[in-house]
């Protein structure tokens, strides 16, 4: 008996050593297989999720300090150099750039970051600018050669801004992942080198710099480059980030530096006048709209500066709708009128008794030059567009109208994805010194205001009392029964 019992013992003590040793095996495993666990357990980072599905070839990363950002870039550089990445199609070996603000901090960001993405068994070859060959601890490596799926062989090389716009010229890319912000003449370099592959450009940044030429180029997107794609990563969006020590380091923080270390948004001098303005809620996927939704065009007219146009509509629940845009600079009245037809057959748009179309128009357009016998809103009239010079211009009313139809409690205008000259407008609107609106790039803005002032103001969502308003409600009423 006494024997069983110690064989027993022993057995057990076996059982425990080798489940031991089998954790360790999947530990290892999972250390060197990061790339295949990457954002595939039951907790999963949507917004990088977000960042690898989508199909554009500029994309860039808006995140604050330890939201996720980083991680982004560097398993999209993996996927792609292996050659397996989830959701794009790689049709071979590729090359690309990792480029960093100085060989020392992507020695420390994106040089670590990609490495722990990249099976020490890829790795075919490497070299080395600083350190020993082969060992990139504490050392500065060149490039990278990794076997991919195909059987051959992919190259990421590690650029550094520092060096200046020259060494970035020559080569032909697949891809080039800026980690942080670049010079903007670098990243106009870069484009050239995935030029002739249709490659992509990918960026993951904290905005510290302020409003340069990314803010401009790529979160506005002002050439209305339809390739260009951003997003914003916060503390929140990181669900391996410990809530409590969220709140604690956001309450730590003044409310110019959480903007920036934890939002990740535009370090500015000047507010925005939408700040409720949002993207994921306020921009829709374009889709059929009943004809009884249909209501008018509404424009802000110019030659030099570009016409604005946009075709509104509203549901029975009082929801605005913003289904096409028209936006173009120095063309005649005739030119835009065609355009405006044009739209407006595509989207089997009502017309009037006469067979034209109903818009609101800046009054401005009803004023006579010495130089013109008629009027904009004339000319317009004989283009088949009978347009209603008669709009409220309040400037204050009119934002606060846009406002209460933005409010996020209970937000009653939605954006059409195409039209990108609102979208751009209402993002890049701001405050100046005398706390009136800077007078630029508003046409659509403009027009939006008018109308919406056509509207009823947005009725606020009756909130639920709360307990002690009940009980004075309560108290009150059984006063006044007395």
């Amino acid at each position: 008996m006494k024997e069983k019992a110690e064989n027993a013992q022993i057995s057990g003590e076996e059982i425990l050593r080798r489940l031991a040793v089998t954790r360790r095996r999947k530990e290892e495993y999972r250390r060197r297989n990061r790339l295949e666990f990457y954002n595939s357990g039951e907790v999963v980072h949507e917004k990088q999720l977000l960042f690898h599905k989508c199909g554009k070839r500029n994309r860039w990363v808006f995140g604050g300090n330890r939201t996720g950002k980083t991680e982004c870039g560097a398993a999209e550089a993996a996927g792609m150099l292996r050659g397996n990445h989830p959701y794009r199609k790689v049709r071979g070996a590729v090359n690309g750039w990792a480029v960093s603000v100085s060989y020392g901090a992507g020695r420390e960001v994106a040089q670590k970051k990609l490495l722990s993405y990249l099976n020490p068994g890829w790795i075919h070859s490497m070299g080395m600018l600083r350190g020993p060959q082969g060992v990139p601890d504490g050392g500065v490596v060149d490039y990278i050669a990794v076997k991919n799926v195909f059987g051959t062989l992919s190259y990421v090389y590690f650029k550094s801004c520092e060096s200046g716009r020259e060494k970035f010229q020559g080569s032909s890319l697949d891809f080039v992942w800026f980690d942080e912000e670049p010079p903007e003449d670098i990243y106009e370099e870069c484009r050239m080198r995935v030029f002739d592959r249709k490659g992509d450009i990918f960026g993951t940044m904290t905005p510290l710099k302020g409003m340069t030429f990314v803010y401009d180029k790529i979160y506005l997107n002002s050439a209305d480059d339809p390739e260009v794609w951003s997003v914003f990563m916060e503390w929140s969006d990181n669900p391996y980030l410990d809530r409590e020590e969220i709140e604690r380091l956001s309450g730590a923080l003044d409310e110019q530096t959480l903007k920036t270390r934890r939002y990740g948004r535009f370090a500015d001098t000047g507010e925005t006048v939408y700040p409720e303005f949002d993207e994921r809620v306020h921009v829709i996927e374009p889709f059929t709209v009943p004809a009884e939704w249909q209501d008018c065009l509404s424009i802000d007219p110019g030659l030099n500066n570009p016409l604005s146009c946009h075709w509104y509509a509203a549901d029975y629940d009082g929801n605005v709708y913003v289904v096409a845009e028209h936006f173009e600079r120095g063309r005649d009245v005739k030119h835009h009128c065609a355009r405006i037809f044009e739209i407006s057959e595509s989207l089997g748009w009502k017309r009037t008794r006469s067979g034209g179309v109903y818009a609101l128009i800046d009054s401005a357009a009803n004023q006579r030059t010495l130089a013109a016998s008629k009027s904009v809103s004339e000319l317009f009239c004989e283009n088949g567009v009978s347009v209603n010079p008669r709009v409220e211009k309040n400037l204050f009313a009119g934002i606060n109208r846009v406002k209460e139809y933005l409010a996020s409690d209970c937000p009653r205008l939605y954006i059409f994805s195409t039209c990108r000259n609102l979208i751009r407008e209402l993002k890049s609107y701001r405050y100046g010194k005398d706390d009136s609106p800077v007078k630029h790039d508003d046409h659509a803005l403009d027009e939006l205001r008018y109308y919406l002032m056509t509207k009823p103001a947005a009725t606020p969502v009756p909130r639920e009392k709360g307990e002690l308003v009940r009980f004075k409600e309560k108290l009150i009423n059984a006063r006044m029964r007395r």
